[in-house]
């Protein structure tokens, strides 16, 4: 029988490797560890489990315990993996699609979330979104209408009006500063 465990904070390839890490100090054997989720082998003993609490919580990540905790985790982890690490944005909403995946009411996760993290599912997308965004122009492979496209904008200008209401800056500004400080790095 395996154990399904939950963690926060649990967002890159470099946390998975830490947590995997720590349960083989722990010698517990794992089939799983997704963003967010580790399923091990056999039952946890309580004192294996205050171990792993306790080893998480000192490389900044969170062993989850209430079933609310546990599904904000799941939608944040659904969001982050589609966002930041999904070649495509799905065709769907993002509601049928968050729904779908957790196989959940949408409007129950919805409520959920809000009542819990203070903001909507949705606002807590677009905060994602925008994050690739700078991402994508940083990079400088793609232009803003090769961005806004990507990321599912219906224009340049919807793209530009969001970013701007988020971070105060346009795209381009936004881009002319990084181009800025990679040059004053290369004055020194």
């Amino acid at each position: 029988m395996s154990t399904k465990l939950y963690i926060r904070y649990m967002v890159s390839l470099r946390c998975k490797l830490m947590v995997k890490e720590e349960l083989k100090k722990l010698g517990l054997e794992y089939t799983v560890v997704d963003l967010g989720m580790v399923e091990i082998l056999d039952d946890i003993t309580p004192d294996q489990r205050n171990m792993l609490k306790e080893n998480l919580i000192k490389i900044g990540l969170e062993l989850l315990d209430d079933r609310k905790s546990i599904l904000i985790e799941k939608i944040k982890n659904v969001v982050i993996e589609l966002i930041h690490y999904s070649d495509e944005l799905p065709k769907v909403n993002y509601s049928d699609y968050i729904s779908e995946k957790l196989n959940l009411d949408y409007t129950y996760l919805a409520n959920t979330f809000a009542e819990v993290k203070g903001i909507t599912i949705q606002q807590f997308i677009i905060l994602h979104k925008i994050e690739r965004v700078k991402e994508l122009i940083i990079y400088d492979e793609l232009n803003l209408t090769e961005i806004a496209y990507k990321m599912h904008y219906s224009s340049v200008g919807h793209l530009s009006n969001q970013f701007k209401k988020l971070t105060g800056l346009t795209p381009t500004f936004y881009k002319q500063l990084k181009e800025k400080r990679r040059g004053n790095l290369e004055d020194l």
